[in-house]
């Protein structure tokens, strides 16, 4: 039998995701990705608009941000995936796609928390590079969708999805090749790329550490679990309660009507004695 965690083995981190749900959980966004696909759509029509109107007020410019415009720390998510429209429209679908199934897995709050805290860490390092280098590395929503990725790899991780569409691919091996990708940005990117890569890696990890502890189960099992209730409530539905279908009454119509199931019709068919003979078969 599976034991309860302790406050040690649910760390730190989730006893106080715990508290916030508990104090903050009426304020998370639902259908948080709906939105931030929203914003890259109209980034992408801004850029398409007003050419070089994004880049000149809209990026996340460390030096323009301790200067007064402040505005860059929330705009700077208007930047869109790719400039390609095809490959931009593709590249939104899979984003709604594992942003959403990771919603409903983990649920508005704490897919709220896990976004939003790659959002401001990505904004903080922007500004920690600054300070230490002088330097304005423009960081973007790259690194934050990709940290949205490793999460959905590690929830499904047999989940299958058509590279190029046509190969089909498990979404671990898409992990493994993108952590490839982050030890090869690591040795030979630029300081804003390492950083930027080190504040998703630690997002990843922090979270994970602490919510696969506490659910306890896989959302295989979770989601075999509530098929085998949902199966085991219908079971004792049909036990206690019958319906002719034809002429639609139950056992709370009449007491004495008995019903029985029709072997010959296609179906779990139940009906009342009146018309267990001479209804129509269903085929």
């Amino acid at each position: 039998m599976r034991q309860p965690l302790s406050y040690s083995q649910k760390g730190f981190y989730m006893s106080l995701l715990d508290k916030m749900e508990r104090k903050f959980g009426k304020y998370a966004i639902p259908n948080l990705m709906q939105y931030i696909i929203i914003l890259y759509v109209l980034g992408m029509v801004l850029r398409i608009a007003t050419p070089g109107v994004y880049e000149t007020y809209f990026m996340l410019d460390a030096s323009q941000i301790l200067h007064g415009q402040v505005w860059r720390i929330f705009t700077f998510l208007l930047q869109s995936p790719s400039n390609n429209l095809l490959f931009f429209i593709i590249t939104l679908y899979f984003y709604y796609m594992i942003g959403s199934v990771l919603e409903r897995t983990w649920g508005s709050f704490r897919f709220n928390v896990y976004y939003f805290t790659g959002v401001i860490g990505t904004v903080l390092a922007a500004i920690f590079i600054y300070l230490i280098t002088g330097r304005v590395y423009y960081l973007d929503t790259t690194y934050i969708n990709a940290s949205l990725f490793l999460a959905f790899a590690f929830e499904y991780p047999d989940m299958e999805v058509l590279l190029m569409f046509i190969l089909p691919i498990k979404m671990k091996w898409l992990a493994y090749i993108d952590m490839a990708l982050y030890a090869y940005s690591l040795v030979v990117g630029n300081w804003g790329t390492r950083i930027a890569i080190i504040v998703s890696l630690l997002n990843f990890i922090l979270f994970f550490s602490s919510i696969i502890r506490k659910k306890g189960y896989s959302p295989k099992q979770v989601h075999r679990k509530m098929t085998y209730t949902k199966a085991v409530n219908q079971a004792k539905k049909s036990a206690t309660h019958h319906k002719c279908a034809v002429c639609g009454r139950t056992e709370e119509d009449d007491e004495t009507l008995e019903f029985r199931y029709c072997s010959r019709c296609n179906g779990n068919y139940e009906y009342c004695q009146e018309h267990l003979f001479t209804h129509q078969h269903v085929k």
